[in-house]
Formats: C-alpha cells, sequence, structure tokens
C-alpha cells in the first residue's frame, strides 16, 4: 500500500464503495465502481458506474462537482481506465478536470491495464494512492474479478432445506419448504446475477420461470431497483438429452435461454432460445456435459456470476467437481422426515477424507428461516 494514507481516506473511500454497490443489478459485464470528490474535506461530486457503454463512475462525479473538481481528491474504488472502449479514459477526465489527488482502492485486474492508469496519472502530476480498503472493493466485484483472473465466473449454488436435511417428499412435494421472505431474498440473489443454471431434471418436475421478478421483491429492494430498469438473467439450461420442449413455461417469458446439449433438435424455438452444443464426459460412468467446457464458454461471453438452482443430482456433482466458490443454503425450521428427498448426492464420499468442508461466513435470519452463507474450504 502506497504512503500518506490520511486519516480520512477510509471515510470517503467507504461512501465510494456504497455507491459502487448500488451498481450491481445493472452493471454487467462491467464491475461496479463508485466515485466520490472531495475538496476541503467536503463532499462536491460523486457517482457510480450504472450500466456497460454509458458513462464511468468517475464521470458522474466529476459533472455534478463541475469547476469544484481544481485542486480535489477523488475517491475511487477502481483504479480508473486508461484506455478508449464505449468511453473515453477516466485517466483523461481527471486530469483534465484540475484532480490534484487520487486514491484508489485496487488496481486494474487486467495484466495488461495493472497500474497503466495510475502510471498516466502520475505522470500528469497527480499524487496516487492506492490498495486502500482493498479486501472490500475486491468482495463487490468477486465475479468480474475472477473472470478476468482465471477465465471462470463466480458459481452461486443455492440450496434450501429443512432441518434434517430434506428438501422435498418422497412424492416430490416442496411448495414450499421455506417462507416468503426466503423465496423474496433468493429474488434479490437473482436479480445480481448474469446467469441463473439449472438443469432439464427441475424444468420437468417444477416448470419454473427462473426469471426475475419484480413484484416478489421485498419493498425496501423495490424502491432500490425499479421495474422498468429490470434486467433478466440468461437463463442456462442443462439439458443433454433434450427433454425441454417450447411448450415448458421457461421460454414463455422475457429473456434469453440457452439450452446446454449434446446436439440440436428443430423443433419451433422462440427467437429467445439458443442451443449450445458441447461435448460431454465421462463422470463416473454417465455422460455427462463438460461444466467446465461450459464455465469457460460462458466467461467468454462476459458472465461473472453464475447463480446455481437445480435439483440434488446436480448440485452434487457441482461440489463433487469444485465449481462451487460460495454456497447459499436456506434452512427452514422444520423436519421433513426420513423418507423425505435429501438435499444433494454426493455419492463419491467413502470416507472422512473425501468430505466436503466449508467456512460459515455468515448467518441470518430470512422470516422464519435462516440463511447460511459458506465457502468451500480444504480439509
Amino acid at each position: 500500500m502506497a504512503n500518506d494514507i490520511l486519516p480520512y481516506d477510509k471515510t470517503f473511500l467507504t461512501r465510494a464503495l456504497q455507491l459502487a454497490w448500488k451498481g450491481r443489478f445493472t452493471t454487467m459485464p462491467n464491475p461496479n465502481v463508485g466515485c466520490v470528490i472531495v475538496r476541503n474535506n467536503k463532499i462536491v461530486g460523486e457517482g457510480y458506474h450504472v450500466r456497460a457503454g454509458e458513462a464511468h463512475a468517475e464521470i458522474h462525479a466529476l459533472r455534478v462537482a463541475g469547476n469544484l473538481s481544481r485542486g480535489a481528491t477523488a475517491y475511487v474504488t477502481l483504479e480508473p481506465c486508461s484506455h478508449y472502449g464505449r468511453t473515453p479514459p477516466c485517466t483523461t477526465a481527471l486530469i483534465n478536470a484540475g484532480i490534484k489527488r487520487v486514491v484508489v482502492a485496487m488496481l486494474d485486474p487486467h495484466f495488461y491495464a495493472r497500474g497503466r492508469g495510475l502510471h498516466l496519472l502520475k505522470k500528469a502530476g497527480i499524487e496516487v494512492q492506492h490498495s486502500l480498503m482493498l479486501s472490500e472493493a475486491e468482495s463487490i466485484n468477486r465475479g468480474f474479478i475472477k473472470r478476468v483472473r482465471t477465465g471462470l465466473p463466480w458459481i452461486t449454488l443455492k440450496l434450501a432445506a429443512s432441518l434434517d436435511g430434506r428438501t422435498a417428499m418422497s412424492s416430490g412435494e416442496s411448495k414450499w419448504i421455506t417462507s416468503t421472505q426466503a423465496r423474496q431474498d433468493v429474488q434479490h440473489f437473482r436479480a445480481e446475477s448474469d446467469v441463473i443454471l439449472s438443469t432439464a431434471s427441475t424444468v420437468l418436475a417444477d416448470d419454473p420461470k427462473l426469471n426475475v421478478r419484480w413484484t416478489c421483491f421485498s419493498d425496501e429492494m423495490k424502491r432500490i431497483y425499479m421495474n422498468n430498469q429490470v434486467r433478466q438473467p440468461l437463463r442456462v439450461i442443462i439439458d443433454s438429452t433434450n427433454r425441454v420442449l417450447p411448450t415448458h413455461r421457461i421460454t414463455r417469458y422475457k429473456g434469453k435461454i440457452l439450452l446446454v446439449r449434446l446436439k440440436k433438435d428443430h423443433r419451433n424455438w422462440p427467437p429467445s432460445v439458443e442451443q449450445l452444443l458441447l461435448s460431454s464426459i465421462n463422470y463416473h460412468g454417465h455422460r455427462r456435459i463438460n461444466l467446465m467446457e461450459l464455465m469457460q464458454y460462458l466467461a467468454y461471453r462476459e458472465i461473472n456470476n453464475i447463480w446455481v438452482e437445480a435439483g440434488a443430482t446436480f448440485s452434487g456433482i457441482l461440489l463433487d467437481i469444485g465449481l462451487v466458490d460460495e454456497l447459499i443454503l436456506y434452512q427452514a425450521i422444520k423436519f421433513l422426515g426420513s423418507d423425505a428427498r435429501p438435499l444433494c448426492l454426493l455419492p463419491n464420499i467413502k470416507c472422512l477424507n473425501d468430505i466436503k468442508s466449508f467456512k460459515l461466513l455468515n448467518i441470518k435470519n430470512v422470516g422464519p428461516d435462516i440463511r447460511l452463507t459458506l465457502i468451500p474450504q480444504s480439509i
């Protein structure tokens, strides 16, 4: 971390991080970025990146500050861009505005851009500090950062179960184990995601929409994310044996659908449905879609965050092959009994050395249920 960090730097950078978080529903595939312009220890301009192709956070903040930008300090959650893309470089805007000092939470994760923006600012005589509140800055862009650094999206697996780890009665009856509040909470996570990933088995069993429904948001969420702004994530369905049909509800609602298959069919699909052909692998004696190939393809399409809602078999496969970055588990305070269906299937666990271990990050009450946030952990 650079020297000369001032006592109030964290205060203003915290505000910039709060602003960046406001863009989490609409910036995809771009990162969430916030900016605060401060002069004489007072905020004179602030802004955040709202949507890809539109003005960046720095531009919004500079417009608000106007002439007060001259001699001021800019607090930015991500290194200002230094290249011409769909918008001009923010480094040029900061220099032309007469900014005296720039405090950046984290450097650009792209290897070709990392540090270049700060170099141009320093070259123009602007004082620069960076890597302040780094972990906080990375947490609001974890999907973007992972995709840039590894070529894979961030994958969150959502599960819901009773206290005895069951998801449905033996008959398949499962509506609803968890509460209305928990289902509202799921809508919030869907809205933050680029992709909702599921399987043909789930489509056949539940005939779900798997979309973002503004009417199901909490009142607080509705104030944050207006109905006319709602963006539908890409719905990706693993369908290796072509069981999903144009008659299923998922095809009749707004938003694009990607059917991942081993071979195409020639049914009369609406324009919103695309068929993607991938290779298969032998997974413990079964022919399965190559999920690593799928994740690489989705990253190529600039997908940052994937939200998975699927059954016990697919959830178990994702956990078994190590593709889950985060697990969100909703637990209803009730018992379904020993004949009910299990949370996920992990047939390859034969001894204690094979078990899947997790680190608990957070526990939250959601209505009458609880929500656990966990990450995989090596034993």
